[in-house]
């Protein structure tokens, strides 16, 4: 590999413990329609896309559903559910002594911005993304594709997802993935195959990638 110009990271289920949270949300969305396969179609779609995905099935307004899913997440997080993931901190204040860091998430850009804020995270950000600011969600490449050009880094960059639609988005952007699957949600075979390193967890994770860096 050559020299690692940077690195991207998702939010939900690699910085903070929030997955279950958008899931929480759609099924009080969808009330009696939810179908538990729901969650699969829409983890790692964009904001507008999972709203109208969920519209549709249960009878709704896609603006309504966006409105009350994210006051949902963001409720929650004030509440103090979604704290940061074990390890995360220490991997993003150890990649970011070393490239510049960009964040591409499915989550909708207030979620992004309450976490991070709250986590003093941001500033270690010279670029976050939202999916509802690109074209197509997850996974397609498109949230990572802007999140390096925004950073503006040169050379290999690094990602670092926990879903297979992530995965699949990050290495279609051209992104090394090292992948950090979350055990409630765990990846395809077929998604993990296409990571470089499929970490244990994000000790490990910061580990293989500092290997690289130093």
């Amino acid at each position: 590999m050559g020299g690692v110009g940077g690195a991207i990271l998702d939010l939900d289920g690699v910085l903070a413990d929030t997955e279950h949270l958008w899931e929480e949300s759609w099924r009080a969305c969808a009330g009696d329609a939810w179908d538990p396969a729901y969650t699969g179609a829409m983890q790692g779609m964009s904001a507008p896309e999972w709203a109208s995905y969920l519209a549709v099935r249960v009878g709704a307004e896609a603006g309504e559903v966006r409105h009350r899913c994210v006051a949902y997440v963001v409720g929650q997080i004030d509440a103090g559910r979604g704290p940061l993931l074990p390890g995360a901190r220490d991997l993003v204040t150890a990649l970011a002594a070393h490239v510049p860091l960009g964040l591409a998430s499915s989550a909708a850009r207030p979620v992004i911005d309450r976490i991070l804020t709250d986590n003093g995270l941001a500033d270690l950000f010279a670029a976050t993304v939202s999916s509802e600011e690109v074209a197509r969600g997850k996974p397609a490449p498109d949230v990572y594709a802007e999140a390096v050009r925004r950073v503006g880094f040169t050379g290999d960059g690094l990602a670092f997802e926990d879903s297979g639609n992530g995965i699949r988005a990050a290495a279609a952007a051209g992104l090394r993935v090292i992948a950090i699957p979350n055990p409630q949600y765990p990846p395809a075979a077929d998604a993990l195959a296409l990571a470089w390193h499929v970490a244990t967890d994000h000790a490990d994770a910061r580990a293989r990638a500092l290997s690289l860096l130093s």
